[in-house]
């Protein structure tokens, strides 16, 4: 299986995580809302296949160029 690495283009936090380890997703449907600047970012799937990890909690301090989510497909 192949891996994607989703990464936090933005310095900020992760303000709603709108998928579960599990859960199927499609690309271009967004994972995870972050927050920057008090603007909200979806953080979207670059290949469909399943969560396979979350690295961060809901209202963490994220980084940019963190990963947030591995997509297995």
């Amino acid at each position: 299986m192949a891996k994607t690495e989703l990464m936090s283009p933005v310095t900020g936090t992760a303000w709603k995580i709108e998928h579960a380890v599990g859960d199927r997703v499609e690309e271009g449907e967004a994972v995870m809302i972050l927050e920057s600047m008090k603007m909200e970012i979806p953080l979207e799937a670059t290949a469909s296949g399943v969560v396979a990890e979350i690295t961060v909690e809901q209202g963490a301090s994220i980084e940019e160029d963190q990963v947030l989510c591995v997509i297995e497909s």
